[in-house]
Protein backbone atom coordinates (compact mmCIF):
# COMPACT_ATOMS: atom_id res chain seq x y z
CA UNK A 1 0.00 0.00 0.00
CA UNK A 2 1.36 3.45 -0.90
CA UNK A 3 2.79 5.31 2.12
CA UNK A 4 0.57 8.35 1.53
CA UNK A 5 -2.54 6.16 1.65
CA UNK A 6 -1.39 4.56 4.90
CA UNK A 7 -0.84 8.06 6.29
CA UNK A 8 -4.36 9.08 5.24
CA UNK A 9 -5.87 6.04 6.97
CA UNK A 10 -3.91 6.78 10.15
CA UNK A 11 -4.87 10.44 10.00
CA UNK A 12 -8.55 9.50 9.56
CA UNK A 13 -8.39 7.28 12.62
CA UNK A 14 -6.73 10.12 14.52
CA UNK A 15 -9.49 12.55 13.56
CA UNK A 16 -12.16 10.06 14.64
CA UNK A 17 -10.43 9.48 17.97
CA UNK A 18 -10.14 13.22 18.52
CA UNK A 19 -13.83 13.66 17.72
CA UNK A 20 -14.83 10.85 20.09
CA UNK A 21 -12.69 12.30 22.84
CA UNK A 22 -14.30 15.69 22.33
CA UNK A 23 -17.72 14.09 22.88
CA UNK A 24 -16.77 11.98 25.90
CA UNK A 25 -14.17 14.11 27.67
CA UNK A 26 -14.24 17.58 26.21
CA UNK A 27 -12.86 19.44 23.24
CA UNK A 28 -9.08 19.64 22.83
CA UNK A 29 -7.37 23.04 22.69
CA UNK A 30 -8.54 25.05 19.71
CA UNK A 31 -5.01 25.45 18.35
CA UNK A 32 -4.47 21.67 18.40
CA UNK A 33 -7.80 21.01 16.67
CA UNK A 34 -7.12 23.63 14.00
CA UNK A 35 -3.65 22.27 13.30
CA UNK A 36 -4.88 18.67 13.08
CA UNK A 37 -7.75 19.50 10.73
CA UNK A 38 -5.56 21.69 8.55
CA UNK A 39 -3.02 18.89 8.21
CA UNK A 40 -5.77 16.37 7.46
CA UNK A 41 -7.36 18.43 4.71
CA UNK A 42 -3.93 19.19 3.26
CA UNK A 43 -3.31 15.46 3.00
CA UNK A 44 -6.68 14.89 1.32
CA UNK A 45 -6.10 17.70 -1.18
CA UNK A 46 -2.60 16.41 -1.84
CA UNK A 47 -4.15 13.07 -2.73
CA UNK A 48 -6.39 14.82 -5.26
CA UNK A 49 -3.70 16.98 -6.83
CA UNK A 50 -0.69 14.63 -6.80
CA UNK A 51 -1.50 11.42 -8.63
CA UNK A 52 1.95 10.01 -7.95
CA UNK A 53 1.07 9.82 -4.22
CA UNK A 54 -1.52 7.14 -5.16
CA UNK A 55 -3.71 8.08 -2.20
CA UNK A 56 -7.05 7.21 -3.83
CA UNK A 57 -6.12 4.98 -6.74
CA UNK A 58 -3.50 2.33 -7.51
CA UNK A 59 -2.07 4.32 -10.38
CA UNK A 60 0.92 3.09 -12.37
CA UNK A 61 3.44 5.91 -11.92
CA UNK A 62 6.63 4.07 -12.89
CA UNK A 63 7.75 0.72 -14.22
CA UNK A 64 7.74 -2.40 -12.04
CA UNK A 65 10.74 -3.35 -9.94
CA UNK A 66 13.65 -4.17 -12.21
CA UNK A 67 12.17 -2.33 -15.21
CA UNK A 68 14.67 -1.14 -17.79
CA UNK A 69 14.29 1.82 -20.10
CA UNK A 70 11.93 4.81 -20.14
CA UNK A 71 8.31 5.06 -21.33
CA UNK A 72 7.23 8.23 -23.14
CA UNK A 73 3.63 9.42 -22.89
CA UNK A 74 1.80 12.35 -24.49
CA UNK A 75 -1.37 14.07 -23.32
CA UNK A 76 -4.09 16.37 -24.69
CA UNK A 77 -3.94 15.34 -28.36
CA UNK A 78 -4.50 14.64 -31.08
CA UNK A 79 -3.68 17.88 -32.84
CA UNK A 80 -3.63 18.11 -36.66
CA UNK A 81 -0.36 20.06 -36.76
CA UNK A 82 1.65 19.22 -33.64
CA UNK A 83 0.95 15.50 -33.24
CA UNK A 84 2.37 14.72 -36.72
CA UNK A 85 5.49 16.68 -35.78
CA UNK A 86 5.87 14.54 -32.65
CA UNK A 87 5.29 11.38 -34.69
CA UNK A 88 7.99 12.40 -37.17
CA UNK A 89 10.52 12.97 -34.37
CA UNK A 90 9.68 9.63 -32.75
CA UNK A 91 10.02 7.86 -36.10
CA UNK A 92 13.42 9.45 -36.72
CA UNK A 93 14.63 8.04 -33.39
CA UNK A 94 12.78 4.73 -33.82
CA UNK A 95 10.96 5.33 -30.54
CA UNK A 96 7.45 4.25 -29.54
CA UNK A 97 5.15 6.14 -27.16
CA UNK A 98 1.70 6.07 -25.63
CA UNK A 99 -0.74 8.87 -26.52
CA UNK A 100 -3.47 9.65 -24.01
CA UNK A 101 -6.13 11.12 -26.26
CA UNK A 102 -8.94 13.53 -25.50
CA UNK A 103 -11.73 11.57 -27.21
CA UNK A 104 -13.56 14.69 -28.38
CA UNK A 105 -10.43 15.79 -30.25
CA UNK A 106 -9.94 12.27 -31.57
CA UNK A 107 -13.40 12.40 -33.16
CA UNK A 108 -12.44 15.69 -34.81
CA UNK A 109 -9.13 14.32 -36.15
CA UNK A 110 -9.55 10.61 -36.90
CA UNK A 111 -6.78 10.75 -39.52
CA UNK A 112 -4.27 11.75 -36.83
CA UNK A 113 -5.45 8.89 -34.61
CA UNK A 114 -4.90 6.51 -37.51
CA UNK A 115 -1.40 7.94 -38.06
CA UNK A 116 -0.57 7.28 -34.40
CA UNK A 117 -1.67 3.66 -34.68
CA UNK A 118 -0.08 3.10 -38.08
CA UNK A 119 3.26 4.22 -36.63
CA UNK A 120 3.01 1.51 -33.97
CA UNK A 121 2.22 3.68 -30.98
CA UNK A 122 -0.30 2.90 -28.24
CA UNK A 123 -3.40 4.87 -27.33
CA UNK A 124 -5.01 5.56 -23.96
CA UNK A 125 -7.97 7.64 -22.80
CA UNK A 126 -7.57 11.14 -21.38
CA UNK A 127 -11.35 11.52 -20.85
CA UNK A 128 -13.86 12.64 -23.45
CA UNK A 129 -14.06 16.38 -22.79
CA UNK A 130 -10.96 17.08 -20.66
CA UNK A 131 -12.99 18.87 -18.00
CA UNK A 132 -10.58 20.73 -15.70
CA UNK A 133 -13.12 20.33 -12.88
CA UNK A 134 -13.39 16.59 -13.46
CA UNK A 135 -12.36 15.81 -9.87
CA UNK A 136 -15.31 17.89 -8.58
CA UNK A 137 -17.97 16.16 -10.68
CA UNK A 138 -20.49 13.68 -9.36
CA UNK A 139 -20.12 10.00 -10.11
CA UNK A 140 -22.80 9.96 -12.79
CA UNK A 141 -21.11 12.70 -14.78
CA UNK A 142 -17.66 11.13 -14.42
CA UNK A 143 -19.00 7.80 -15.61
CA UNK A 144 -20.86 9.35 -18.56
CA UNK A 145 -17.72 11.14 -19.73
CA UNK A 146 -15.54 8.04 -19.52
CA UNK A 147 -18.13 5.76 -21.13
CA UNK A 148 -18.46 8.21 -24.01
CA UNK A 149 -14.69 8.46 -24.33
CA UNK A 150 -14.24 4.69 -24.32
CA UNK A 151 -16.90 4.28 -27.01
CA UNK A 152 -15.37 7.01 -29.18
CA UNK A 153 -11.85 5.58 -29.07
CA UNK A 154 -13.09 2.03 -29.59
CA UNK A 155 -14.96 3.15 -32.70
CA UNK A 156 -11.90 4.97 -34.05
CA UNK A 157 -9.26 2.37 -33.21
CA UNK A 158 -11.16 -0.91 -33.20
CA UNK A 159 -9.95 -1.56 -29.65
CA UNK A 160 -11.40 -0.71 -26.27
CA UNK A 161 -8.91 1.51 -24.38
CA UNK A 162 -7.69 0.10 -21.08
CA UNK A 163 -5.29 2.86 -20.01
CA UNK A 164 -6.61 6.10 -18.52
CA UNK A 165 -4.96 9.29 -17.37
CA UNK A 166 -7.33 11.69 -15.57
CA UNK A 167 -7.57 15.28 -16.84
CA UNK A 168 -4.69 17.36 -15.40
CA UNK A 169 -3.80 14.33 -13.29
CA UNK A 170 -6.34 14.99 -10.54
CA UNK A 171 -8.13 12.06 -8.94
CA UNK A 172 -10.36 11.18 -6.00
CA UNK A 173 -12.35 8.18 -4.70
CA UNK A 174 -15.13 8.77 -7.26
CA UNK A 175 -12.78 8.74 -10.24
CA UNK A 176 -10.96 5.73 -8.82
CA UNK A 177 -14.22 3.83 -8.33
CA UNK A 178 -15.56 4.60 -11.82
CA UNK A 179 -12.25 3.74 -13.49
CA UNK A 180 -12.17 0.42 -11.66
CA UNK A 181 -15.74 -0.43 -12.69
CA UNK A 182 -14.88 0.35 -16.30
CA UNK A 183 -11.69 -1.77 -16.17
CA UNK A 184 -9.46 1.22 -16.78
CA UNK A 185 -5.93 1.24 -15.41
CA UNK A 186 -4.96 4.71 -14.18
CA UNK A 187 -1.53 5.80 -15.40
CA UNK A 188 0.46 8.63 -13.88
CA UNK A 189 4.08 9.64 -14.39
CA UNK A 190 7.37 9.99 -12.58
CA UNK A 191 8.95 12.72 -14.74
CA UNK A 192 7.28 15.72 -16.33
CA UNK A 193 8.47 18.73 -18.27
CA UNK A 194 5.52 20.96 -17.33
CA UNK A 195 5.36 21.72 -21.02
CA UNK A 196 1.59 22.18 -21.06
CA UNK A 197 1.74 25.77 -19.78
CA UNK A 198 1.96 28.63 -22.25
CA UNK A 199 5.13 30.05 -20.67
CA UNK A 200 7.12 26.81 -21.03
CA UNK A 201 10.18 26.74 -23.26
CA UNK A 202 12.00 23.77 -24.72
CA UNK A 203 15.22 24.17 -22.75
CA UNK A 204 13.41 24.25 -19.39
CA UNK A 205 11.30 21.26 -20.37
CA UNK A 206 14.40 19.24 -21.21
CA UNK A 207 16.06 20.24 -17.94
CA UNK A 208 13.05 19.14 -15.87
CA UNK A 209 12.64 15.85 -17.70
CA UNK A 210 16.35 14.99 -17.48
CA UNK A 211 16.18 15.15 -13.69
CA UNK A 212 13.75 12.23 -13.74
CA UNK A 213 15.38 10.09 -16.43
CA UNK A 214 16.23 6.68 -15.01
CA UNK A 215 15.22 3.08 -15.60
CA UNK A 216 11.50 2.66 -15.02
CA UNK A 217 10.60 6.32 -15.53
CA UNK A 218 7.30 7.31 -17.14
CA UNK A 219 7.65 10.69 -18.83
CA UNK A 220 4.70 13.05 -19.29
CA UNK A 221 4.75 15.41 -22.29
CA UNK A 222 2.10 17.06 -24.47
CA UNK A 223 1.54 16.75 -28.21
CA UNK A 224 -1.21 19.36 -28.14
CA UNK A 225 -2.18 22.39 -26.09
CA UNK A 226 -5.20 21.89 -23.89
CA UNK A 227 -7.04 24.48 -26.00
CA UNK A 228 -6.23 26.38 -29.16
CA UNK A 229 -3.33 25.88 -31.52
CA UNK A 230 -0.31 27.01 -29.52
CA UNK A 231 2.78 24.88 -30.11
CA UNK A 232 3.51 22.78 -27.01
CA UNK A 233 7.07 23.21 -25.80
CA UNK A 234 7.52 19.44 -26.00
CA UNK A 235 7.49 19.57 -29.81
CA UNK A 236 10.88 21.34 -29.82
CA UNK A 237 12.06 19.65 -26.63
CA UNK A 238 11.46 16.07 -27.78
CA UNK A 239 14.56 15.72 -30.02
CA UNK A 240 16.75 16.93 -27.14
CA UNK A 241 15.04 14.57 -24.70
CA UNK A 242 15.60 11.63 -27.03
CA UNK A 243 19.25 12.63 -27.43
CA UNK A 244 19.56 12.80 -23.63
CA UNK A 245 18.11 9.31 -23.33
CA UNK A 246 20.61 8.02 -25.86
CA UNK A 247 23.45 9.71 -24.00
CA UNK A 248 22.33 8.03 -20.77
CA UNK A 249 21.99 4.71 -22.64
CA UNK A 250 18.34 4.51 -21.71
CA UNK A 251 16.06 2.81 -24.24
CA UNK A 252 12.57 4.10 -24.99
CA UNK A 253 10.25 1.19 -24.23
CA UNK A 254 6.48 0.54 -24.55
CA UNK A 255 4.34 1.36 -21.54
CA UNK A 256 1.84 -1.53 -21.86
CA UNK A 257 4.12 -4.35 -20.62
CA UNK A 258 4.85 -2.35 -17.47
CA UNK A 259 1.14 -1.95 -16.79
CA UNK A 260 0.51 -5.64 -17.33
CA UNK A 261 3.39 -6.48 -14.96
CA UNK A 262 1.88 -4.56 -12.00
Amino acid sequence: MPPARVLLYLATVGVLVMSLRAILVGPPPLELSATAMTAYFALVLGGVFFLRWRVFVDAVVRGPRGARGVALTFDDGPHPKWTPRVLATLAKHEAKATFFLVARKAEEHPDVVRAILDAGHAVGLHSYAHDRLFALRREGRVRADLVRGIAALEKLTGRRPTLFRPPIGHTNPVIARVADKLDLTVVGWSAAGRDGVASANAEDVVSRVRRGLRDGAIVLLHDSPEKGNREPAAVRALPMILDALAAERLDVVPLAPWVEGQ
